[in-house]
C-alpha cells in the first residue's frame, strides 16, 4: 500500500474510532470504548469514593482494550508485514460484527461495549506513522498537541508552514466520526453498529485487493513497531 492509501485508511479508521466512541459514551452514560484515559479517570474516581460497583465497568473496558492491543500486537508480529493491515482489519471486523449481534440480542448485557473496546485496542496496530503523525488510532490527544506545536513553529517561521495540517486532519476525522456516531445512534439506536462493522470489512477487503495487486517487497521486511502515544 502506498502512502496516500495508508493516509486515507488511517483517517477513515480515526473517524471510525470516534463513531464507536460516541456510541459507547451515549450508551454507557459517560464511559468510552476507545478513550481509555477517560475510563481510567472514571475508575480512579470510583475507587477514591469507595464505590467498587461503579469502578467495575471502566475496569473491564480498560482490560478489554488492553486485550485488544495484545491481540493486535500479536497478529502484527506473526503476520508478514505487507499483510498486517488486512489481517488486523479482518479481526476488527469480526469483533465489531459480534458486538453488533450481541447488542441486538441482549441490549443491556454490556458485552457489546467490551467487544468494541477490544476492537479499538486492536485497531491501533493497523498502521504505523505516516510522515510525522499517526492516523488510524484512538490516540488523538497526541495529534492535538502535535497540531499546536507545529502550528507554533510555523508561526515563528522555524518549521514548515503546513506541517500542522496532518495532525489537524487526524483530530478533525475523530470529530466527524463522533458526530456521525451520535446522529446514527439517534436514528438507528443499536443498529448503528452495523455501519462500523460494514466499514471495517470493506476496508479489510480493499486492503487485501490493493496488496494482492502490488508487487511483493524485495527481501524480508519486519512488521512496523507499535508505538504507544499518551492520550
Amino acid at each position: 500500500m502506498t502512502r496516500p492509501w495508508h493516509l486515507g485508511f488511517g483517517l477513515i479508521l480515526t473517524a471510525l474510532a470516534g463513531y464507536v466512541d460516541a456510541l459507547g459514551f451515549i450508551r454507557l452514560g459517560g464511559l468510552y470504548t476507545s478513550f481509555m484515559s477517560g475510563n481510567t479517570t472514571q475508575f480512579a474516581v470510583a475507587l477514591g469514593h469507595g464505590d467498587p460497583h461503579h469502578a467495575l465497568l471502566p475496569a473491564l473496558l480498560i482490560l478489554a482494550f488492553l486485550l485488544g492491543g495484545i491481540c493486535g500486537g500479536g497478529l502484527s508480529a506473526l503476520t508478514p508485514a505487507r499483510w498486517v493491515t488486512p489481517v488486523i482489519l479482518g479481526f476488527e471486523t469480526a469483533v465489531v460484527t459480534a458486538a453488533f449481534q450481541a447488542a441486538t440480542a441482549a441490549p443491556d448485557s454490556g458485552i457489546a461495549s467490551l467487544m468494541l473496546a477490544l476492537a479499538m485496542g486492536a485497531q491501533n496496530a493497523v498502521l504505523s506513522y505516516v510522515q510525522g503523525f499517526r492516523a488510524g488510532t484512538t490516540f488523538v490527544t497526541g495529534a492535538l498537541f502535535g497540531l499546536g506545536q507545529k502550528l507554533a513553529l510555523a508561526l515563528a517561521r522555524r518549521g514548515a508552514r503546513t506541517a500542522w495540517v496532518g495532525d489537524g486532519v487526524v483530530w478533525f476525522s475523530l470529530l466527524v466520526g463522533s458526530v456521525a456516531g451520535t446522529v446514527a445512534y439517534g436514528k438507528l439506536a443499536l443498529y448503528a453498529l452495523a455501519i462500523p462493522a460494514g466499514l471495517a470489512g470493506s476496508l479489510a477487503l480493499l486492503a487485501t485487493i490493493l496488496i494482492a495487486r502490488s508487487a511483493p517487497p524485495k527481501g524480508v521486511v519486519k512488521a512496523p513497531a507499535i508505538k504507544a502515544v499518551a492520550k
